[in-house]
Parts: structure tokens; C-alpha cells; sequence
């Protein structure tokens, strides 16, 4: 816009210069005619008033954009086939949606009370949980108006058009009630208001507050919204008569993945010999989005093999090929390359054997992704809770790979990059997060660019440090195993849970 000024303003100038030059006439002998005079004055004029309309003139927002509003690009669903049947696990927030939907099947016993449905459910948690499918199957229970939009759609270079689509959205669902308003992704709309956020986006959100405020109490409209960072979502979006309801919907435990696998597999034909229990037990921290990707992928590895039925070995090849990575068949490691990674395996789980850390399942120097080897653990049961020394253990096992590496060929290597990082952010949250340092009961946050003070850095060092130590000295008293569990890797290049027990029979 101001290069479109520049130049407007130059033409302006220049013509202004040719009418003066023709109206004053540098000497009395070279006049000009009088209609050269009026025909540049009226040149001029004509250039400045085209120049003030340009100008002034407000960029419209195109028809295309301003003539779509939200219901074109909405999905919407007036008959929901889901139900709480398909969710598994999340009993406990299946029993706090049960009053809602009991609110807008039978509202007036609420109404003779006094009560008031709530305006919003605010679901967090991390990515792949069922949030999205819980926001759903609440609709379905409720026979409600199902309409599902994301926070980028409400998202637009011009302003008021954002503001636009969030009044018709709700418009919408007065119109459709009892109906459900789903919002995924909500952080995109929601985020706290400060100086730099861009208008557009502020009034967008200013219309989402002034529309959950405005409801008819007689509408039976829920607004449900969806996130994984409730750290961004603006105060005045989180306070009650807005969102009253804040539900965490975490990863599954051991129960709900028992029932999120069988959700998954009930329409595969599975071999007799799949224990659905055990797959669980070794799928510990994963979340329901990962299980349903394993069950997918063992029935397309079963196809692969030509099997009619999907067995252990094709469930178990699927949690590695998702939780680790596509495994490299055709890689060429050097001899020596396959013995540090044999040696480094083996430094991981001779530690976390020792110092009981947790079920180790297989260890293979196979390589996957970009990993060159791995270890794969599991649990009988879910931990919560973790004691300073369990912390400090986890850190020693992470860090088993570099000590064996240091202690046989008396050098390192790159292969450990992954297991530094993963034990200086635990050794991280150790001192700012968990009180676990010398700084006592104390809690630190990181700056903007991630700079920590120094006592802080000092304490993760002691940490690291501490950790190392103890982790070499496990190695150095136990180099006998660790000689063994490297020589069957590389006979063997994978190894069973039961196989290293066979080994260090201690």
C-alpha cells in the first residue's frame, strides 16, 4: 500500500510541476495558449482526485471469503453413530459426561432445581488420547446436533471474518438444538491476549467470550473444546460460565488399554494364542491412538505374510514398528560400528538389570529408524509416583550405553545423543520441577530462550555427574555379563527378556 502511495504521490507532483510550468511562462516574449493551461490544470485536478479515492479507498474482503461462512466448511453430523460403546477406558470421564447428557435428554428436573447445564467442557491432555472421539460419542449419547469445527478455520487475514463465523457458528446450533459444539484445536483462537497478537484474532476470540456469556438457557447448547496446551488458553476462556468443566484425559493404563485393544481388534480375526493382557503390559505409557496404529499394522502385516489370522509375532513386530521405527533390512554396518552398538545395548541392559529398573522385554542391534540398536522394556503395572532414587536410576540406565562404550573401546561415540538429552531433561525437571537437588524445595522456570540459572545447571550437572559415576562403576563390576549379553547380540543380533536372564543369573 504505501509503494502504491509513492508512486501516486510522484505523478501528483510531476503533473503539478508541468501545470506551473505552463501557467508562469519563464519570460514575457514565450507565453503559452490559454487552452494549454486549462487542459493541465484539468489533467491535475483529475490525477489528485483519482489519488484521494485510491487512497481512502478500504480493501474490501473478497465475496468468496465473506459469502462462505462456517456451516460450508463444517462438518456436520445430525445423526451420531458414536457412543460411549466405542471409547474404552476414561470411566471416570464417562461419568462426569453422564450429567450432561442427562441435562439435555431431561432438562426440566435440572430446571426445577435451579440448575443450569454447564456452558463448556473443556477436554486437555496430550495428543491421541480420545478427546476428539469423547466429544463425539457425548452427542451421540444425547441424540444431540453434532458440529465440529477446528480453531484454524476461525482464522483470517481479514478482519471481522473470524467473528463472523463464530456468530453463525452458534447461531447454527440454536437453530439444531440440543446440539453439541465441538472445537479441536482450540489454542488456535484461545490464546492469551497481549499486545503483540494480531487483531483479528483478538476479536475472534472476544466473539467466542461474548457468545458462550449470551446463551439461551433454553437452548440445550454444549460447547466442547479440545487442546493440548491449557498453558495458552486465555484466563478469561477458562473461567466458570464459560468453561466450567476442565477434564484431563491422559494416556491409558494397563485396564484401559486392555479395552482400547479389544475396541481395535474385536473385527480382526485373531490366532487363538494373541493375549490381549500381555500386549497391554508391554505397550506401558503409550497413548489410544498409538494402540489403534498397532492393531492396524499387525493386521497388515499378517496380509504381508499371507496368514488369515494375526498372531503374536505380527503384534509384537507392529509395537516395535510403531514405538521404534521401520526396521533398515538393508543397511550395511561396519564390523567395528556393529560391535560399539552391540557393547552400548548391552551397557543399557545390564544396568536397568541391575539396578531393577524395569522389565526388560528384547534387546536387538537391529536397525530401526535411526536408531542403530534399542532396548524394549515393559510393566507389569502403572507408576505414578517415583521416588528421587527410582529418578536417579532411570538416569544411570540412560546412560549405560556411554559408560560400556568408554569402558571397552576407552572412547565415545554419537550413538548416545538420544540418551543424553532424555537424561539431562529428567535431571532437569529433577531440580526445577520435582524439588529433587541440593537447592531443596525449590521450583525454577526456564527463561524465554531456555537459559537456566547457574545454580541450576550446577545441580543438573552434580546430577549427570553423580549418575555417570555410579553407572560406570556397575559396568566395571559386572564387565563379565556385559562381555556375554554383546557376544549373544552379535551371534544373535536380538535377544529375549528370558534370554538375559539366562545370562545374568544373579
Amino acid at each position: 500500500m504505501k509503494k502504491r502511495i509513492t508512486f501516486w504521490s510522484l505523478l501528483f507532483s510531476f503533473g503539478l510541476t508541468i501545470t506551473l510550468f505552463t501557467a508562469f511562462p519563464q519570460s514575457s516574449n514565450s507565453a503559452k495558449s490559454p487552452w494549454q493551461l486549462v487542459l493541465s490544470t484539468f489533467v491535475t485536478l483529475g490525477l489528485l482526485v483519482y489519488y484521494l479515492k485510491l487512497d481512502n479507498k478500504t480493501e474490501l474482503v473478497p465475496a468468496t471469503v465473506k459469502g462462505k461462512n462456517q456451516a460450508s466448511n463444517k462438518k456436520e453430523e445430525t445423526s451420531n453413530a458414536v457412543t460411549f460403546k466405542d471409547v474404552a477406558g476414561l470411566d471416570e470421564v464417562k461419568e462426569e459426561l453422564e450429567e450432561v447428557i442427562d441435562f439435555i435428554k431431561n432438562s426440566e428436573k435440572y430446571k426445577r432445581m435451579g440448575a443450569k447445564i454447564p456452558n463448556g467442557i473443556l477436554f486437555h491432555g496430550p495428543p491421541g488420547t480420545g478427546k476428539t472421539l469423547m466429544a463425539s460419542a457425548v452427542a451421540g449419547e444425547s441424540n444431540s446436533h453434532f458440529i465440529y469445527a477446528s480453531g484454524s478455520e476461525f482464522v483470517e487475514k481479514y478482519v471481522g471474518v473470524g467473528a463472523s463465523r463464530i456468530r453463525d457458528l452458534f447461531e447454527k446450533a440454536k437453530k439444531n438444538s440440543p446440539s453439541v459444539i465441538f472445537i479441536d484445536e482450540i489454542d488456535a483462537i484461545g490464546s492469551t491476549r497481549n499486545m503483540d497478537n494480531n487483531s483479528e484474532k483478538d476479536q475472534t476470540l472476544n466473539q467466542l467470550l461474548v457468545e458462550m456469556d449470551g446463551f439461551n438457557t433454553n437452548a440445550n447448547i454444549v460447547i466442547i473444546g479440545a487442546t493440548n496446551r491449557l498453558d495458552l488458553l486465555d484466563p478469561a476462556l477458562l473461567r466458570p460460565g464459560r468453561f466450567d468443566r476442565h477434564m484431563f484425559i491422559g494416556n491409558p493404563n494397563v485396564k484401559a488399554r486392555i479395552e482400547i485393544l479389544r475396541v481395535h481388534t474385536k473385527n480382526k480375526p485373531l490366532d487363538p494364542a494373541v493375549d490381549i493382557e500381555e500386549i497391554a503390559r508391554k505397550t506401558h505409557g503409550v497413548s489410544g491412538a498409538h494402540l489403534a496404529n498397532i492393531a492396524n499394522e499387525a493386521a497388515i502385516l499378517a496380509v504381508r505374510n499371507n496368514k488369515s489370522t494375526i498372531g503374536r509375532e505380527e503384534f509384537y513386530q507392529a509395537i516395535e514398528r510403531v514405538l521404534v521405527g521401520l526396521q533398515s533390512k538393508n543397511a550395511t554396518v561396519m564390523e567395528r560400528e556393529k560391535r560399539i552398538v552391540a557393547y552400548h545395548e548391552a551397557g543399557h541392559a545390564l544396568v536397568g538389570k541391575v539396578l531393577k529398573n524395569s522389565l526388560i522385554e528384547k534387546i536387538s542391534i537391529v536397525p530401526r529408524g535411526q536408531a542403530m540398536g534399542y532396548v524394549l522394556n515393559s510393566s507389569d503395572e502403572d507408576r505414578y509416583l517415583h521416588t528421587r532414587e527410582e529418578l536417579r536410576n532411570k538416569i544411570c540406565v540412560m546412560l549405560g550405553g556411554r559408560a560400556a562404550e568408554e569402558q571397552i573401546f576407552g572412547e565415545v561415540t554419537t550413538g548416545a545423543k538420544d540418551d543424553l538429552s532424555k537424561a539431562n531433561e529428567l535431571a532437569q525437571q529433577m531440580v526445577c520441577e520435582f524439588g529433587m537437588s541440593g537447592l531443596g524445595n525449590r521450583v525454577y522456570k526456564i527463561g524465554h530462550n531456555g537459559e537456566l540459572h547457574p545454580a541450576v545447571e550446577k545441580e543438573i550437572k552434580k546430577i549427570i555427574d553423580g549418575c555417570y559415576e555410579n553407572t560406570v562403576s556397575i559396568i566395571d563390576k559386572n564387565r563379565t555379563y556385559l562381555e556375554r549379553i554383546s557376544f549373544e547380540l552379535l551371534q544373535k543380533e536380538t535377544i529375549t527378556g528370558q534370554e538375559l536372564d539366562n545370562i545374568c543369573n544373579f
